[in-house]
């Protein structure tokens, strides 16, 4: 008999309030380590808020966020700046807005993304300087590193390209490579489907479902496309004005009569949105 997942991320009770205005209120759930754990509802409904809190960029008025370890060591998560969530507890994030380093080549993204492991490797310039093996070694490993997620996401052909000159869905390629690159545990996505055609929807379904299962990454994903959200989601959070009306497995959500009211529209649109003809 299989094992049950353990909890990588525990979020208890938070809460996010900018002066009179509650963002997000009492908020609980769990992501599994190996899972797909996607946050959704409608605009203004606090999603973002969630991950900026979790990735730092906010401090919670209220609330406990706890990232466990494979090794057991755990990270309250609401209590450390953002870069060290990022360094120690390797929560890394994308933006819903693209944010590539666009005048440097698609290659060169993909190397600084390594740069905690350079520096170290560097003794913080000295190595560096020297050019000493110890440098010259992990600079090694980060190009291959950076060539290896190129080839995955199918943009070695544009390794030398400057990042801006991408097309629109491969920069979304690139940042997720990006993020890769800088050895998450938990991957946080936002919207990372968002302004991408049909095609290039379902390839990001694959490469999702793909990195999941040969890296066992941990995703917590931020997306509008209901179809992308329901067919690679372990477990769904629905949001709505900051509270949590609707999580389980994407069946139970896609009944729930809350959901279908407050997010998806009536069965008919919620119909329509779920199997967008193609799929």
């Amino acid at each position: 008999m299989t094992e049950p997942a353990a909890t990588l991320l525990q979020v208890d009770h938070l809460t996010m309030r900018f002066g009179g205005i509650t963002a997000i209120s009492d908020l609980s759930f769990t992501a599994k380590r190996g899972d797909i754990t996607a946050i959704i509802g409608p605009n203004g409904a606090g999603k973002t808020t969630v991950f900026n809190c979790l990735t730092g960029f906010y401090q919670p008025t209220v609330g406990r966020l706890e990232l466990t370890h494979q090794n057991g060591k755990r990270f309250l998560l609401e209590r450390m700046p953002d870069f060290r969530i990022a360094r120690d507890a390797h929560v890394v994030r994308t933006f819903q807005n693209i944010r590539l380093f666009a005048g440097m080549s698609v290659l060169e993204n993909l190397v600084v993304a390594q740069h905690i492991a350079l520096t170290r490797a560097s003794g913080y310039a000295v190595a560096g300087l020297l050019h000493l093996p110890v440098y010259r070694k992990a600079e090694r490993r980060a190009v291959e590193q950076a060539r290896y997620w190129l080839d995955k996401m199918g943009l070695t052909a544009s390794a030398d390209q400057l990042a801006g000159s991408l097309p629109y869905g491969f920069q979304r390629r690139l940042e997720i490579a990006r993020a890769m690159c800088a050895g998450p545990v938990l991957l946080c996505l936002d919207e990372p489907a968002a302004g991408l055609n049909t095609r290039e929807t379902d390839e990001l379904s694959g490469l999702l479902l793909d990195i999941r299962k040969e890296h066992g990454l941990s995703i917590l994903l931020i997306e509008h496309d209901m179809a992308l959200v329901m067919e690679i989601s372990d477990h769904v959070v629905v949001l709505d004005h900051g509270a949590c009306i609707c999580h389980g497995p994407p069946a139970k959500v896609r009944a729930d009569p809350a959901v279908i009211s407050a997010y998806l529209g009536t069965p008919e649109d919620e119909a329509i949105a779920l199997t967008r003809g193609s799929r």
